[in-house]
């Protein structure tokens, strides 16, 4: 994803795109009402305003058994009365169904059994768990073009070998790895992303993410190969990017594309009665919801758990600093319930004014009556003391983050001065050196 296409307080704090976290508020309640639970959160911008009874919500029994594939960070909520969606997953359309087995459908899914579904991942705060995943771009060391899929699956098959992973395959292609609760994923545009396993602690979760930088590493330099920590390909452009061998629908240009958009909407409420042309009599499955929850694209995507999609890829030295920033934030009541209190009456004016001029001015963004760094060095501050709160040790994560506020100079803009400067103005090259994994 390119800088400009959406901007979180992570991205405040690094500018650059870090990687991808899931994360499940304390300011999104379990309802005693199901209906009421999907009728505040469609109809309500706050929902930690939300007027109504909160209790207890214990997991749901769900129409299939599911396995997390794909991994995502997240943080996980307790069903004490706040919020509470279990850890989900992505899945790959057409290779890796999201169930142990896959199902089918005897009986329509109800509203009900789709906010169930949201609702059954309810845990006791002693059961909160941390994952990350983080997303790179491989490319040829000698040339800088992109990896092609050959090369890819080369990769894929020699850390599968070397490193005891199980191969994800999609006909005759091998399109991802998993190994445990771990998976390796490939994204349409030939991305690596690690999706990592639930975990405990910050320390836990860096060391994961350290170890599979090491394996990738190890097999692709021996194939001339590098990968680069950054949001998005800085030479290259969407005609130069290969296909993947994933389930995909073209078109031909942005009429077609609107054409065919609207059409798949109108065709699609036909299916929750089984009445969809291509496949009469078919009904959805859980597995379809979570499809469907996978093709929505806000900045907080809502599925058993809160995804914060701000960040999804980025140096090697932001890839521990921002799920502390995260942890910190979301996993302590003092600093959730304070960000909460300093965002609370900022209108949807300044949001959007903030979302436009970021990307340009970052941490020097004029707001109110400061600059924009004047926040991000009051949430950086709540972020430490609710990991220190944790009391495992954890704050030291948070420094790429304290170090871009301390100066207010964001990876992004050191990048800008090294272009202009030692770098010469004439080429983005040296990038592949610099923020070489």
């Amino acid at each position: 994803m390119l800088i400009s296409q959406g901007h979180t307080m992570s991205e405040l704090l690094s500018h650059v795109r870090g990687p991808s976290y899931c994360i499940r508020s304390e300011n999104v309640k379990c309802m005693a009402d199901c209906s009421s639970f999907v009728s505040n959160i469609g109809n309500s911008t706050d929902a930690s305003k939300t007027d109504t009874r909160v209790i207890s919500f214990p997991s749901l029994p769900l129409k299939t058994t599911t396995r997390m594939i794909m991994q995502r960070l997240h943080l996980e909520s307790s069903g004490s009365g706040v919020q509470c969606y279990k850890r989900g997953h992505r899945v790959i359309v057409g290779a890796s169904p999201s169930t142990e087995d896959a199902t089918i459908a005897t009986a329509p899914l109800t509203k009900e059994d789709l906010v169930a579904y949201l609702a059954s991942g309810c845990k006791t705060k002693e059961k909160w768990r941390i994952g990350t995943e983080n997303e790179k771009f491989g490319f040829e060391i000698k040339t800088l073009r992109p990896m092609k899929y050959e090369q890819i699956a080369d990769l894929l098959n020699g850390i599968a070998e070397r490193f005891d992973w199980e191969k994800i395959m999609e006909g005759d292609n091998v399109i991802g790895l998993k190994q445990g609760k771990q998976s390796i994923s490939l994204e349409p545009g030939g991305q690596f992303e690690l999706s990592g396993a639930p975990l405990e602690t910050l320390h836990q979760t860096c060391a994961e993410v350290n170890s599979h930088l090491y394996e990738v590493k190890a097999v692709a330099e021996e194939m001339g190969i590098g990968f680069l920590g950054i949001g998005f390909h800085p030479k290259w452009g969407v005609k130069d990017i290969p296909v993947m061998p994933k389930v995909n629908l073209d078109f031909s240009s942005e009429v077609d594309m609107i054409r065919k958009f609207r059409a798949g909407l109108a065709l699609q409420p036909d299916f929750m009665s089984g009445k969809l042309s291509p496949i009469p009599g078919e009904l959805p499955t859980l597995n379809d919801w979570e499809n469907h929850l996978a093709t929505i694209y806000p900045e907080v995507r809502l599925k058993r758990y809160l995804e914060m999609r701000g960040a999804d890829g980025g140096p090697w030295s932001s890839l521990c600093a921002l799920p502390a920033f995260w942890v910190g934030i979301l996993y302590d009541e003092v600093s959730l319930q304070s960000v909460l209190d300093i965002t609370s009456d900022w209108t949807p004016e300044e949001r959007q004014m903030l979302r436009n001029k970021v990307p340009k001015s970052g941490l020097k963004t004029p707001f109110r009556d400061g600059l924009l760094r004047h926040v991000a060095e009051e949430v950086v501050k709540l972020a430490k003391g609710g990991l220190e709160r944790r009391g495992f040790k954890e704050s030291g994560f948070l420094n790429e983050v304290a170090e871009v506020v301390r100066t207010g100079v964001t990876p992004a803009e050191k990048l800008l001065e090294m272009y202009h400067g030692k770098w010469g103005g004439q080429s983005v090259d040296p990038v592949f050196v610099e923020l070489l994994y």
